[in-house]
């Protein structure tokens, strides 16, 4: 990932702020994620931002969208998770980052919604893989009534399971414990 997708000179900005919108390429998306399970979906996703300069420092604001594929966490299969965030970051000179360096805990807080830029193109292909990884739930489903991974039968244990009501097999002893007692 070393091509800089959503890059902007800072010299195009000025204080009343310009509008900038790029496509969230699916290539791009592969690249950004490749050390993870997530995969772009089917449709190219959108950075909709409006960028406004304050001095040497750039504020970012608008939306990010994107159409991702993440593994279901109950049968594994495939999850389609649309993702619509918003974006707020102040962007600073990462010679200025450097100089601040935070002393505690609350120091850090202020500074989570603050990234660097080398002084003339502010780059946002980190934050934008961010905020799509953030976003993604942590329990992501397929469907709500997704049923979860199904044991594989042998080719004698389905007339058995049929006979159990489609039991799971690592429950039978329970339902032999179960029929014994009463």
């Amino acid at each position: 990932m070393n091509e800089r997708e959503f890059a902007i000179p800072v010299r195009d900005l000025d204080a009343a702020g310009k509008p900038f919108r790029f496509p969230v390429r699916a290539a791009w998306l592969r690249g950004a994620l490749e050390a993870t399970e997530v995969v772009p979906g089917e449709q190219d996703g959108e950075l909709d931002v409006r960028l406004s300069k304050s001095g040497t420092d750039v504020v970012v604001h608008g939306r990010v969208r994107a159409s991702l594929l993440v593994p279901c966490a109950r049968c594994l299969e495939p999850a389609k998770v649309a993702l619509d965030e918003d974006v707020s970051v102040l962007v600073v000179p990462a010679a200025a980052m450097r100089g601040a360096a935070p002393s505690g805990e609350d120091d850090a807080d202020e500074q989570a919604d603050v990234i660097g830029y080398d002084g003339e193109t502010v780059v946002l292909d980190d934050l934008v893989r961010d905020e799509l990884l953030l976003a993604i739930p942590m329990i992501p489903l397929c469907s709500e009534g997704c049923p979860g991974i199904r044991p594989k039968l042998g080719p004698e244990e389905p007339a058995r399971a049929a006979l159990e009501g489609g039991l799971d097999p690592r429950l039978r002893p329970l339902l032999r414990l179960k029929k014994s007692s009463t």
